[in-house]
């Protein structure tokens, strides 16, 4: 049985994330998922017991480590079974910006002076400014930039800066303002075909389901597990045809050894045992929701991933026709869920014509909606659209746990306010 018909059962989904049973949170609504998810109980569980039962070093002999080691080799398992790939591609750092910055500096090979790479304005900086400090290398960095009404990035617009010298192209697979899904695998094609490798962001679509990397294509893709329900570390995927390229960022002495050799610091032991309770939650929510006892753990991920954007996609227009409606403000990024490129994200951002952005922030959370005003690090594109980045703007963002009450919720506040 697949789970194309059925619907979420959100009272056993927000069971699983011990928040919403939270005394100090309740007569609230999340709204600030983009920032940072509620992680699930099955995380907050794997983690408790490895600091009570296995906080040692790991890979040793003793009882202990050895148990310690085994959960960090599952996390490394696990994740490449749902992502499609093999467990020496799959790398966990302390955080995505991080990785970007120390993924840039293992690039000293593979791009060489007068050597071209392609950012966008639509990134988040981590995605961008670790890029763009290459310049300093004499590397030539050229923006792909955003439609300044749609905030939208057009696909005739990375075909133009295309050419023979480009190494490199870099890109979000969803951008944290605007909200769009852009064609990774379309664009990944291209970029090939001129001979580029392709970075991709992911850090603002995979709360909302992990992805295929096969499908996609790319050769680096990044994302937050903080944001995908679990705990505070970055994960990134290295394809195998492309590590080669890249130089060892760790002691020399652990050029050999795959999971350390882009993380100098080494990876935090109790994050990576712990990161794949995530995906046992993947897989308790496609049990109880009547999955086939012999998929596998990509099929599975694949129908969760379906059933949370259901969920996801009947409440979104409800709070875009709220926000787009609204004279007193200006949506930012498409105004339906079927947009151009690609589908939308419920990350909503919008930008007060009346009344300052921070007035808004707290006249939300006094009406129980957490929520907040910023530039998100998304400076560039905010100015792309011709708004004032220090400004900013006001973000609603949620994902498959919100219920129709939270949107209720959000939706009679901004009539209260504008």
């Amino acid at each position: 049985m697949t789970l194309l018909d059925t619907k979420l059962d959100l009272e056993f989904v927000r069971k699983q994330f011990p928040a919403f049973s939270e005394p100090s949170l309740q007569g609230q609504a999340f709204f600030e998922n983009a920032g940072g998810s509620y992680a699930c109980g099955q995380v907050i569980e794997r983690l408790t017991n490895y600091y009570r039962k296995t906080k040692v070093q790991p890979y040793y002999p003793y009882p202990a480590s050895t148990q310690a080691g085994e959960m960090m080799d599952s996390s490394y398992q696990s994740f490449a079974k749902y992502l499609n790939i093999r467990p020496e591609e799959v790398m966990f750092g302390p955080s995505t910006t991080q990785n970007t910055y120390v993924l840039a500096h293992a690039m000293a090979d593979y791009l060489q002076e007068g050597d071209e790479i392609i950012v966008t304005n639509q990134d988040h900086e981590a995605n961008g400014g670790a890029w763009r400090r290459l310049a300093k290398r004499g590397i030539v960095v050229k923006e792909w930039q955003v439609n300044n009404e749609t905030g939208g990035l057009e696909t005739l617009g990375l075909k133009a800066l295309l050419n023979d010298k480009t190494k490199l192209v870099t890109f979000p697979h969803c951008s944290n303002i605007v909200g769009e899904i852009n064609p990774v695998t379309e664009w990944t094609r291209l970029a090939h075909a001129a001979g580029a490798a392709v970075v991709a962001d992911g850090v603002s679509y995979a709360g909302h389901g992990f992805p295929d990397m096969q499908e996609l294509g790319c050769d680096i893709y990044l994302f937050s597990l903080y944001k995908t329900y679990g705990p505070h570390q970055g994960a990134m995927v290295v394809r195998e045809h492309f590590m080669p390229k890249l130089t060892n960022q760790s002691h020399y002495f652990n050029d050999g050894e795959v999971h350390k050799r882009l993380v100098p610091a080494g990876p935090d032991h109790a994050q990576v045992a712990c990161a794949d309770a995530v995906l046992d939650y993947v897989e308790a929510s496609f049990a109880h929701h009547g999955g086939s006892a012999g998929a596998s753990l990509r099929e599975q991920c694949a129908e969760v991933t379906e059933l949370w954007q259901r969920q996801e996609d009947s409440l979104t227009p409800m709070l875009l026709d709220a926000v787009h409606g609204n004279d007193a403000v200006r949506l930012l990024g498409p105004e339906t869920l079927d947009a151009t490129p690609g589908h939308r994200c419920p990350t909503i951002a919008f930008s007060p014509t009346a009344i300052e952005p921070g007035e808004v922030e707290l006249a939300l959370v006094e009406r129980g909606v957490q929520t907040s005003a910023h530039h998100f690090y998304g400076w560039r594109v905010l100015d792309g659209m011709g708004v004032d980045p220090e400004r900013g703007c006001v973000r609603l963002s949620f994902v498959h746990y919100t219920s129709h009450a939270d949107i209720e919720r959000v939706v009679d506040a901004l009539g209260a306010i504008t």
